[in-house]
């Protein structure tokens, strides 16, 4: 925070972990399953991130793709993948869920919270999908999350713009709501003057074709909507460097 803001880059490879330090990424959620908004990672790459960077690495806690309603199952895996996370060098962890009719889980992020703590924990875009953000907010507060990352309820951090300063605004105990969605080169200015944050959130990716020569084009890996097998998303240090220097100029 020297230089007056922070910028996290959420990564999903050893590769993307050091490009985004590289260019200038104060902090590094780690995730897998990106196209899905990013889900628990290996503790494998946990640890190898963590031999490979510096700065902090905070992981993300999300069992599955999809709603943020939780079985007791899932609980129990969530829990494990926290404890795993401390113990392999986590530096914070970020996770969300919600009840069915869209609040803040309040009984569930309490007992998570206990299994994190004395780490640092972000709540996710779970808060993006909220029946009413400004009470959500509140709860959010009571708990005791350090930091709550949001697109302001909308596709993008753009879009939502407004919500994500009335929040700002109507919170000065909570630290910081790092805006998150969709940020790139061309909206970052709008985004940090429009929100006053002094963090945001982003993947700074590009794709980067792969080096197998041999390509099947029959087989998929995964389903019809899966990112193609012979490209490969990466943080892509320009763009980090880039998006540091706007933020530079304006915080």
């Amino acid at each position: 925070m020297d230089d007056g803001f922070l910028m996290e880059v959420c990564v999903d490879s050893v590769e993307s972990a050091v490009n985004a330090e590289r260019g200038g990424a104060g902090r590094i959620e780690l995730c897998a399953g990106l196209v899905e908004g990013g889900t628990t990672p290996s503790m494998g790459l946990l640890q190898v991130v963590k031999q490979c960077v510096r700065v902090p690495v905070f992981v993300m806690i999300r069992p599955r793709g999809g709603d943020f309603l939780y079985s007791d199952r899932e609980v129990e895996v969530m829990k494990a993948d926290i404890r795993l996370a401390k113990l392999h060098g986590a530096d914070g962890l970020v996770f969300g869920a919600l009840t069915e009719d869209g609040r803040i889980d309040t009984e569930l992020c309490t007992a998570l919270l206990a299994v994190c703590r004395p780490l640092p924990v972000t709540f996710h875009r779970a808060f993006d999908m909220v029946h009413d953000p400004l009470v959500a907010l509140e709860t959010l507060i009571s708990l005791g999350f350090e930091r709550v990352l949001t697109s302001g309820c909308d596709s993008s951090a753009l879009e939502g713009l407004s919500l994500i300063k009335r929040l700002a605004e109507q919170c000065v105990t909570l630290g910081l709501f790092p805006p998150g969605g969709g940020i790139t080169e061309r909206n970052l200015q709008r985004i940090l003057e429009g929100s006053t944050a002094s963090e945001f959130h982003c993947s700074a990716r590009s794709a980067r074709d792969s080096g197998m020569k041999f390509r099947n084009p029959n087989v998929a890996m995964g389903a019809s909507f899966s990112a193609p097998e012979y490209s490969i998303k990466v943080a892509d240090v320009a763009k980090v460097r880039t998006l540091n220097a706007i933020a530079k100029n304006i915080l």
